[in-house]
């Protein structure tokens, strides 16, 4: 992997250049910067550094006259890249902070896989602060310091987005409006996910903050609610946006091959295995690797899905170690880990089938998704979207065919239904109600006999579950009754008066404790 490095040039640089440089050359340098040079031995931090490592780009940060950096270049004969900056104040954290963002980003950007290295021992002590704070966060890198013609790596004890991040999403108190700011349409990286509802902006608002870094996620929620959508888009918001994004579904892969899928495998491995293959993390090395329904994972690849995230000993937290199957040589890759189910994980692990530590190491943060039926004023927008990609995608199958529109009674059914399961629920309904509709109009008995056949089932008896295997007769008449309760407080608009009314409850303080204690969302 290519190795970058990137520092400010620091008055003890241009003083150890200064000591090699004629008479005439040193007063002109002293004249330049107002003050004269303190007696400097050896080679100075950065030159130091460039004799004990080996990097395959350096760029240096300059706040001094162009000629001087220019001549600082060419005396450590290193042919870097000098980026001029012009910085008023070099205790300005703001200031400095600005510049440096902007470099970095110009750096990593449409690069492909590097190790960023940050030089902290030269300039000032506000410059090194800024360095940490970006080196630890957005641009994830390796230190270096040098000191009496010495250079080592040095590890900075913390991680603001694994030892800080994590309790900072978890104050709901403090960051939800903060969260819920902006619509997922004005968020970079977010535009394709539809709707503005206050429980959708809070997810995408989580969502951007972790997508920046490195640091595993973990996203959950019921089926349909777009997880892999959100992945994507966390992935179009990162800074690993112009690298790979490889999506493995691991329920839908069998056992016995889930192994290769995720790290590849040697001709001859295993029968079928008639070439070499890479598998995930190979695929997506310098960009992110989406593992879906990672609760149906078998313990023995969670065993070995736990030792592929160890953290490596002086390596980014992104960078992994693997073996293809049938391979002795360990292969390394830089991949961010993002991983998603349905399923309650918690107690997967109490029941024994799934493992906690390999829990902790997805979950460092979680993004939970919400579920239609908590936005549901998204609904006619998210139909309206749907409907919109549907007509694209069968004008591309047939020249001639014609968009379809819902009509207004179809849309109020639309709006009023529970959506069980949620977008995708919603997204084939309309495609079986488009296909099946005799006119360019969609109705609303379309729309009820689409999610008949969308669910196997017909509208009335919808609530039908088998007995056995499992059922809770209790369970099962208050998800009934939850999703009633929801219904009415949604045609109400939250008026509890109302919503009794409909339920043919006689009075709001009988609706007002089913609400508590089914802990319906009552908002409108």
């Amino acid at each position: 992997m290519r190795r970058i490095l990137v520092t400010w040039i620091g008055h003890a640089d241009l003083g150890a250049m200064a000591a090699t440089e004629s008479a005439e050359k040193k007063k002109q340098l002293s004249e330049a910067l107002g003050t004269a040079f303190r007696q400097v031995t050896g080679d100075g931090p950065i030159k130091t550094l460039l004799v004990a490592e080996q990097f395959d780009e350096v760029h240096l940060l300059s706040n001094y006259p162009v000629w001087i950096g220019r001549l600082f270049c060419k005396w450590i004969a290193q042919d870097p890249h000098l980026h001029p900056i012009d910085l008023r104040d070099p205790t300005d954290y703001a200031e400095i902070f600005k510049v440096v963002d902007r470099v970095l980003a110009t750096i990593s950007v449409g690069q492909e896989p590097a190790e960023l290295c940050v030089h902290l021992s030269p300039g000032t002590p506000a410059m090194t602060a800024i360095w940490v704070l970006l080196g630890k966060s957005r641009y994830p890198a390796t230190f270096f310091q040098t000191h009496g013609g010495r250079s080592w790596k040095t590890e900075i004890p913390f991680d603001l987005f694994v030892d800080f991040l994590p309790a900072l999403l978890r104050d709901p108190d403090a960051n939800l409006v903060g969260l819920a700011a902006q619509a997922p349409k004005d968020v970079t990286g977010f535009e394709s996910i539809l709707g503005s509802a206050r429980a959708i902006r809070i997810a995408v608002g989580r969502a951007k903050r972790v997508a920046i870094r490195d640091v595993p996620a973990l996203i959950t929620g019921e089926s349909g609610t777009g997880k892999e959508l959100f992945a994507r888009a966390m992935h179009a918001a990162s800074p690993r946006r112009a690298g790979p994004f490889v999506a493995l579904n691991c329920a839908a892969i069998p056992r016995e091959l889930l192994e290769s899928e995720l790290f590849g495998h040697k001709k001859g491995a295993y029968t079928g295995a008639t070439a070499d293959r890479a598998g995930a993390f190979e695929e997506a090395n310098g960009g992110t690797l989406f593992l879906d329904e990672v609760g149906e994972c078998p313990l023995d690849m969670q065993a070995k899905l736990l030792r592929v995230l160890q953290p490596l000993s002086g390596k980014p937290a992104s960078h992994r170690l693997f073996r293809r199957l049938g391979e002795t040589r360990e292969r390394e890759s830089d991949v961010r880990l993002i991983s998603a189910t349905n399923q309650n994980l918690p107690q997967a692990i109490e029941r024994r089938d799934f493992r906690s530590d390999l829990y902790y190491r997805l979950a460092v943060v979680t993004v939970p998704i919400p579920p239609l039926r908590e936005r549901r004023e998204d609904i006619p927008v998210l139909a309206a979207g749907l409907l919109q990609q549907i007509n694209a995608s069968f004008r591309l199958q047939e020249p001639a065919y014609t968009d379809k529109s819902i009509s207004g009674g179809a849309k109020a059914f639309v709006a009023k239904h529970f959506w069980p399961g949620n977008v995708r629920q919603l997204f084939n309904t309309l495609v079986q109600a488009a296909v099946m509709a005799e006119g360019d109009v969609i109705e609303r008995q379309d729309i009820v006999d689409a999610i008949g056949e969308v669910s196997g089932a017909s509208s009335r008896d919808q609530h039908d579950r088998p007995l056995g295997d499992g059922f809770n007769l209790i369970k099962h008449l208050e998800s009934i009754q939850r999703e009633y309760l929801q219904q009415a407080m949604t045609e109400a608009r939250g008026v509890k008066t109302h919503a009794a009314k409909l339920l043919g409850i006689e009075n709001y303080q009988t609706l007002d404790a089913q609400l508590k204690r089914l802990k319906v969302n009552c908002r409108d």
